[in-house]
């Protein structure tokens, strides 16, 4: 298998995605996306596949999506909300999408971005792609591990 890995954090408002370079070793954030419903969301990332395949770091070879879950691994109210996404988004790509277990990401992004960004604003702009970027990470690492 060739070409990288997208890595994607699904919002009600925000969608961040990443990157892996194409050895499949470190992600990445690579932008934000504000949306305004689920169709939109599809779209919208459905449209970035396709940009991202086009490019010459060979195209998507996987897609990661973060799949939220409370602590004791049990479904939350978003879950269902990630797992429509998902299925929308099958019908738009032939690219392999795959579940991460996302517990706890957004909080460790934000404590990431904070020892580097003091404006609360800007790493609010910021978070959901460095979301993204830990949930592919660990992707990345369960896959080289195993």
């Amino acid at each position: 298998m060739t070409g990288r890995v997208l890595g994607i954090d699904v919002g009600e408002r925000r969608i961040g995605l990443a990157i892996s370079d194409p050895t499949r070793t470190l992600a990445r954030p690579l932008l934000t996306l504000t949306v305004a419903g689920s169709d939109e969301a599809v779209t919208r990332v459905a449209s970035e596949i396709a940009r991202l395949a086009q490019e010459e770091e060979g195209g998507i070879a996987a897609i990661v999506v973060g799949l939220p879950l409370r602590l004791d691994g049990s479904p939350t109210g978003q879950t269902r909300n990630v797992e429509a996404f998902v299925a929308a988004l099958r019908t738009r790509t032939s690219v392999p999408i795959v579940h991460e277990d996302e517990r706890l990401t957004s909080r460790e992004a934000e404590s990431r971005l904070a020892e580097r960004e003091r404006d609360w604003r800007r790493r609010k702009a910021r978070l959901d792609a460095a979301a993204a970027a830990i949930i592919l990470q660990d992707y990345l690492d369960r896959r080289g591990a195993g």
